[in-house]
Order: structure tokens, then C-alpha cells, then sequence
């Protein structure tokens, strides 16, 4: 507090786990800096993290009515308010209106090592804010919180020339972890998790695994070849209590085994094979885990390899899946206890890594791989690839383990290879379009955003890329001032900033206002703003084979019937869409009506919130629309609507079109239904090249 006191800007370096998120806004609390109304604000940038975490402080400050939280499309926040947990965004979208920040004392960037975007805005912005207000007698302070100790980019002098901010290194407060490297590092990094946890399960003692994989289909995979090799059978204790069977015996034989060894002794004998007959069957039998079956089965051929049987006494794995599209409810299992008898193993992407802790984790499995999204800062084209961590990210998943007591850490990767691993990962805002940012800062009439102190600066071929685009769009007009060209920002693009959406998206909503298509266009681009609001196909599970085939018929012949008829079905895509939305909204979002029609649950939810926060919006910043009301039983568009519709999303998505090729098209030969993009010019040297 010494430092906080007589310091403008601190930097906190802290792993997980050290306290920095719960106990700093307290001590700030205590230290009078939430006195005469003035507000304590925390960013994070997850809502399940600004959620949580404001229920822990309050319950630990003893005042729960002073400590809320405020993200996307909820909040408790009330006058009493003295610490406000928040997403990042939500105190962006506040400086517009107060760009002092005048009602706060102090403000705490957290998780500032993950590098989301709007973080690595706000911490620029404040950079140039904190100074200010110093000279004022309603100083401001500014705290940057970090799990890794890569600071440079938080202390450098292009961020703050004026002031020198006071880096504190918190130690963390965790037990030693052993981490153990492949000597080689595998040819199939799936086939070694699953034959890593088999070991730990069968040899070691009691303590919760932690598996790391790179997505969502690979978690489905290895969850259902871990159930398949250790099936559960439950049975009732006498006051109704659901128990593993044999469970309790199991454990007492287990604790009588284990009770003299020592985890720090434990050495795995690399040489150890399995062999036999191969015993991962394809149906899992519980339908408990049918839910998560994967529906490629060349994909599962992966771990079908020989392995002897498990132990006659081997003890039941409890299995759960995490990732970030998993609903909430499912999310929330891995941080209750087990069935007793059971050991817990949480197969897990990345959302593990930093925001949430799951207890009795004492061993970690790391594949050393993640799913990114990359971008090209140019075209603005993105796509997911599969590619190692960071050398910071394998530590933070390797510290999962210590919590509690003493943990290993196995990475599936020689240590040769983890060397040769990026030291920490790229910020998002290097590879990431940046039409919405530099939308927003125009809009805070900040003209020259490539002079704007970002902590890790885009190039400024991406900046002008997104300048470009936006122009095309309206939302930027160049002006010559001065004898320098600048683009500065449009009525258009003022309206088009108070959304919370990609600018093209909001061309959209603009647009439809002159055409009284209002309640469609925001119903569609909701829908088209959230992931994966439709179930694959392939994913869809029944209890039985033929439950399985009549459940995948039924979504099939859903879907051919929200394509529609007549002319309002060259819509497309986006017809089904809107019907499969209506049909969740019919169905009041019921989690087992979703399941029965294909759609996923929480993207249903989350498109409903989306449609009353834009419908709010356009009500309070189009003065000249008449008023929308949010009906949840919006009819289908008629063919004249459907029309205009397909006009508006090409005019807001002009750079996004493709035309279908027919085979007859040309002399080559092109697969069936395939398309053609706009040709793309660029330079290199001299030459032009298509």
C-alpha cells in the first residue's frame, strides 16, 4: 500500500493463485480509497471472472451490497457500489461519456498478461489519464497486475514517458511442482496424454489430473476413450447419498498402499510398454458422457491403440470435459468434489490455463498445444490453426498442480522442443483485424491512431488496412488539413461506434432503420455474433444407435424446413438462422427443447440478451427510428423482406463476397459446390500479382 500510496502507476507481478485478484481491492477498501463516493474499479477480461470474483471479495469484506460486478448484459451494480468488478469493455464503453474517469479512485487492470485487446487499450489510455488527474486534487491510481514477468511492455517510455511506474513482485503461494519432460517428444501428442493418464490413475496417489489439449473435439475424444477404459457404476448409500461402487473399499486398500510413499520419490519408468489386446470399445455405455462423443470416427481411430487391461482393483475415474462452449451448468462440475471413491480428471483446453482454479488438482498433463485463431491484419481473414504455446503458458498450466500439495507436471514434449517455444504469446491486438478499435478511437476523436500508446503497437500496415476498410464503409471520410490527409470519423461512423459489434455488422443495423427491417437485422446479426449457435450433426447423440440415427434425421429434416420456400430461400444460410432463433425463443429457451432441436443452449441465451441490448441501444441513439420492441415471436420475413435483407448484408459485407463456380464455368475442374472470393492485388517490388 506504501507503494500504491505514493506512486501514480503500479505494476503487480504475481502467479495465479497469489491473491492479487481478491486481497489488492480490499486493501485498496480499507485504505480509505472508496471514500466520498469514489469507486474501486477491477477489469477483467472474462465475465465468469468479474462474476466470481465480486461474489469472493464481497463475501471476504464482510459487504457483499458494496462489491458488484458489471459485464456485457448484466450487472448488480447499485449506488452502495464502492468496488466494481467489470469486463474490460464495459469500461470502455464508459469512458466515452466520462474519459477522466472522475467517479474513480483507482483502477486495477487484471490478467494484463493475457493481452486481450481492449486491456492493452484501456492500459493506453490510462497511461495518459493517471499523469492528468495527479494534478488535480482527485488523483487517479492505476495498477496493472500480471501472472508473468515479461514487463517491458508495461513500464517502456513510449507508454509512460513522463512517469517511471514501481513494479512489486508478489511471491506465490503454492507448493513445489516437480515438472517431468518426454525424452522424445511423441509422434501423437493425444495417444500420449491418454497413456499418461493411465499411468498416473493406476500408479500414483489419490489427486486430482488435469489434462491440456488444444480444442473442443480433441476433449471429446480423449473424455470418451477415459470412460470407455474406466467405467463408473454408482450405487445409493443407505441415506440416499450417490457413491462409486466399491469405491470405499478401494480407497481404504488404496490409503493402506500409499500411506509410507513419497510423491517427490515417484519416478516413471520411461521404459514401461503396454501391450495387449486393444480394449477402448467405441460405445461408452453411460449415458452420462453420450453428449460428448465425437462423431468422426477416423478422428477417434487416433487412441485406438493396444493396451493392456487396467488393474483388477483399479479405482474409478471420474471424467468431465471443459471448454469454452460447454454450458455453464456442465462448467461447474469440475469444481465440485468427486463421487467418493472416484479420482476427478478434467480434460481441458486452455480456459484452464489462468482465470479459473480447479481444486484438488495435483497432477497436470500438458499436450504443449492450444488452438489459435490467426489472422490476416490485411484481408481481415481468419482461421483457427493447432500450434504450441508459449514457454509462459506451459509454466501457468504446470502451476495448476501445486494448489494444494506438492504436484507434477508431465509435458508431452521433450524439453529441446519447449527451448525453442515462444517465451510468452503474441498480444491479441497484433493478430487481430483492428476495425473496431480504430472505430472506437475515432470516435474518442482520437485522429492519428498510429501515434496511440498501445503497449505492444499493431503495425501500421494493419491501421491503415482497417482505416481503408472503414472508409469503404462510410464510417471514415478523408480531409486534407494542413497539407496532410487524415481520415477522420463520419455522422455514420459515430452511429455505427455506440454498437458493441464489428462495424459491418452495425452498417447493418443502420441501414435497416431506412427500411423498417429494424427487429429482422438485429435478430439476424445477433445471431450472427455469437459461436456455433447450431449443434453439428455429427455431435448429436442418442442412448442407443438407432435413438442416435432418429434424433440426427429429425435436426436434418428441421433444418431443410427452416431453409424456407419460394424466393425468400436464396437467404441462405442466414434464413436458417433466423428460424432456428425464433424456434428457441417459441420453446421460452428450454435446455431440453434446444437439445431436441439441435441448438445449443447457451448460444440461444446468449443471442436473446444480444437482441435486447441492441434493441435498447437503437431505441436510445437512433432518435429518428420509431420505437423497436423486442418480440420474441417475430414472423419469418416475407419474400420482399427476405430480399432486402440479402442487399443490406452484402452492402455492410461488401469485402465478404463470393459467387458459386459450376463446373461448366471453365476449363479446370472444380469441386462441387465450390466458391470464388474477390481477387486480391498485391504488391511485391515492382510486379502486380493477382
Amino acid at each position: 500500500m506504501e507503494t500504491i500510496n505514493e506512486n501514480i502507476v503500479t505494476v503487480i507481478c504475481g502467479e495465479t493463485g497469489s491473491g492479487k485478484t481478491t486481497q489488492i481491492p480490499q486493501f485498496l477498501y480499507e485504505a480509505g480509497y472508496a471514500n466520498d463516493g469514489q469507486l474501486i474499479g477491477i477489469t477483467e477480461p472474462r465475465r465468469v471472472a468479474a462474476i466470481s470474483m465480486a461474489q469472493r471479495v464481497g463475501e471476504e469484506l464482510g459487504a457483499p451490497t458494496e462489491v458488484s460486478y458489471q459485464i456485457r448484459y448484466e450487472g448488480n451494480r447499485t449506488d452502495k457500489t464502492r468496488i466494481l468488478f467489470m469486463t474490460d469493455g464495459v469500461l470502455m464503453k464508459e469512458m466515452e461519456s466520462d474519459i477522466m474517469l472522475k467517479k474513480y479512485s483507482a483502477i486495477l487492470i487484471d490478467e494484463a498478461h493475457e493481452r486481450s485487446m481492449y486491456s492493452d487499450v484501456l492500459i493506453g489510455m490510462l497511461s495518459r489519464i493517471a499523469p492528468l488527474r495527479a494534478k488535480t486534487s482527485n488523483p487517479l491510481k492505476l495498477i496493472i497486475m500480471s501472472a508473468t514477468l515479461r514487463l517491458d511492455d508495461f513500464t517502456h517510455k513510449r507508454l509512460f514517458p513522463v512517469i517511471e511506474p514501481k513494479v512489486i513482485n508478489v511471491e506465490a503461494r503454492q507448493f513445489p511442482v516437480t515438472v517431468h519432460f518426454e525424452k522424445r517428444t511423441p509422434d501423437d501428442y493425444m495417444i500420449a496424454a491418454f497413456r499418461k493418464v493411465c499411468r498416473i490413475h493406476e500408479a500414483l496417489p489419490d489427486g486430482a489430473v488435469l489434462v491440456f489439449v488444444s480444442g473442443q473435439q480433441e476433449v471429446r475424444q480423449l473424455l470418451k476413450k477415459l470412460v470407455a477404459r474406466y467405467p463408473i457404476q454408482y450405487e445409493k448409500s443407505k441415506d440416499g447419498e450417490l457413491l462409486v461402487r466399491g469405491g470405499k473399499k478401494w480407497k481404504k486398500k488404496r490409503l493402506e498402499e500409499v500411506q509410507n510413499l513419497k510423491l517427490e520419490d515417484f519416478k516413471e519408468d520411461r521404459n514401461q510398454r503396454f501391450d495387449g489386446e486393444d480394449l477402448l470399445e467405441t460405445g461408452v455405455g453411460d449415458t452420462m458422457w453420450d453428449d460428448y462423443e465425437d462423431g468422426e470416427q477416423e478422428e477417434n481411430d487416433r487412441l485406438d491403440t493396444p493396451m493392456s487391461l487396467p488393474p483388477k482393483d483399479c479405482p474409478p475415474l471420474y471424467c468431465l470435459p471443459l471448454y469454452s462452449l460447454l454450458s455453464s451448468e456442465k462448467q461447474r462440475r469440475v469444481f465440485e468434489p468427486p463421487p467418493e471413491g472416484a479420482r476427478m480428471c478434467v480434460i481441458a483446453t486452455n480456459v484452464a490455463e489462468t482465470s479459473l482454479t480447479i481444486p484438488g488438482v495435483k497432477y497436470v498433463v500438458d499436450s504443449g498445444y492450444e488452438k489459435r485463431r490467426l489472422y490476416d491484419p490485411i484481408t481481415g481473414v481468419s482461421q483457427f490453426v493447432v500450434t504450441h504455446v508459449s514457454q509462459a503458458s506451459a509454466d501457468q498450466r504446470a502451476g495448476r498442480a501445486g494448489r494444494i500439495a506438492p504436484g507434477h507436471a508431465y509435458r508431452l514434449y521433450s524439453s529441446a522442443v519447449f527451448q525453442n517455444f515462444e517465451k510468452f504469446s503474441r498480444p491479441e491486438i497484433l493478430d487481430k483485424p483492428a476495425d473496431q478499435l480504430v472505430l472506437h478511437l475515432k470516435s474518442m476523436n482520437i485522429v492519428k491512431v498510429v501515434n496511440f500508446p498501445f503497449p505492444s503497437a499493431p503495425d501500421p500496415e494493419t491501421l491503415e488496412a482497417a482505416e481503408s476498410r472503414l472508409i469503404k464503409l462510410g464510417a471514415l471520410a478523408t480531409t486534407t488539413k494542413d497539407g496532410r490527409t487524415e481520415a477522420r470519423i463520419t455522422p455514420l461512423g459515430r452511429s455505427l461506434s455506440v454498437f458493441p459489434l464489428a462495424p459491418a455488422y452495425a452498417k447493418v443495423i443502420a441501414m435497416a432503420n431506412q427500411h423498417s427491417l429494424m427487429p429482422y437485422a438485429i435478430l439476424l446479426i445477433s445471431a450472427l455474433s455469437v459461436r456455433e449457435p447450431l449443434v453439428p450433426v455429427s455431435s448429436i447423440r442418442g442412448e442407443t444407435d438407432e435413438e442416435t440415427k432418429e434424433k440426427m434425421t429429425e435436426v436434418l429434416k428441421l433444418r431443410r424446413g427452416w431453409c424456407g420456400k419460394g424466393p425468400g430461400r436464396r437467404l441462405g444460410d442466414l434464413l436458417v438462422l433466423m428460424h432456428a432463433v425464433n424456434c428457441s425463443e417459441t420453446e421460452k429457451m428450454n435446455a431440453a427443447a434446444c437439445a431436441r432441436l439441435g441448438l445449443r443452449h447457451k448460444a440461444m441465451k446468449e443471442i436473446h440478451r444480444l437482441r435486447i441490448q441492441l434493441t435498447n441501444i437503437v431505441n436510445t441513439s437512433f432518435k429518428q427510428a420509431a420505437d423497436v420492441t423486442f418480440d420474441p415471436n417475430l414472423p419469418s420475413p416475407s419474400d420482399a423482406q427476405a430480399q432486402m435483407l440479402r442487399q443490406m448484408m452484402v452492402a455492410g459485407l461488401a469485402d465478404r463476397i463470393a459467387k458459386r463456380v459450376d463446373r461448366s464455368a471453365g476449363d479446370e475442374e472444380v469441386p462441387k459446390g465450390a466458391y470464388q472470393t474477390m481477387k486480391l492485388q498485391v504488391r511485391e517490388g515492382e510486379r502486380d500479382l493477382d
